[in-house]
């Protein structure tokens, strides 16, 4: 039984030894999580690669906090989470091609939501869009035109700001490519109800119950920077 350990222990190194390897003919640099995941590659291309986890200390009263996303040819894409260093989520916003597009939702530090904000994103190879032409003194379309999107993301929809100690919706903005077309629409909105939270996923609540008050364990996998 003892041999047996040892070859098993041995398979084992030789397993992790191939895999470093590999992965260093493919990368420039990477990081492996405590779940053996590999995070925070750099390519051959010197660009960010695949899911990343990135850390910010506190700084100048500033609170520190960690994101974690996919990075897709060194550009930002999808879902990225934002979380407090005990673990709380803060934030979420969501990407196309490195800019923000749609809805981002930001929390206190006790997970009321303060701000909804709706964004649109320019996708680089497509990069001109219609635009509505309003008239002068009133929010009425008069025409249309076609214009080059300078902007990679513009506000785009509805945004609103909330009272996290009540709940109540505070105040609402209408934004059309970066068009304030209804500001302060919502002064008055006295709706109260319970408070909004975001629907955390399995996997939201998995990372918080394993990573909530731990260290983070990572194994650094440069190659050659």
């Amino acid at each position: 039984m003892p041999h047996l350990k040892i070859r098993q222990l041995a398979f084992i190194a030789i397993a992790q030894f191939l895999f470093i390897n590999y992965t260093s003919a493919q990368y420039k640099s990477f990081k492996i999580n405590n779940k053996r995941d590999t995070i925070n590659i750099i390519n051959q291309k010197g660009l960010n690669q695949g899911r990343w986890v990135l850390h910010v200390d506190e700084l100048r009263g500033e609170p520190g906090y960690e994101e974690e996303g996919i990075f897709k040819n060194g550009v930002r894409e999808g879902t990225w989470r934002r979380y407090n260093l005990g673990g709380d989520i803060i934030g979420v916003e969501n990407y196309l091609k490195g800019g923000k597009d749609g809805l981002q939702q930001y929390f206190t530090y006790l997970g009321d939501l303060i701000k909804e904000e709706n964004w649109k994103g320019y996708n680089p190879d497509a990069p001109f869009d219609t635009i509505a032409i309003y008239g002068t003194g009133s929010n009425e379309i008069v025409d249309f035109k076609i214009v080059k999107a300078e902007q990679y993301s513009v506000k785009n929809g509805e945004w609103r700001y909330y009272d996290p100690a009540t709940g109540r919706l505070q105040k609402t903005e209408q934004w059309e490519r970066n068009y304030l077309v209804q500001p302060n629409a919502s002064k008055d909105v006295v709706a109260l109800g319970p408070k909004k939270k975001v629907e955390k996923t399995a996997q939201m609540l998995e990372w918080e119950k394993k990573n909530k008050g731990k260290k983070k364990v990572i194994r650094d996998g440069r190659t050659g920077l």
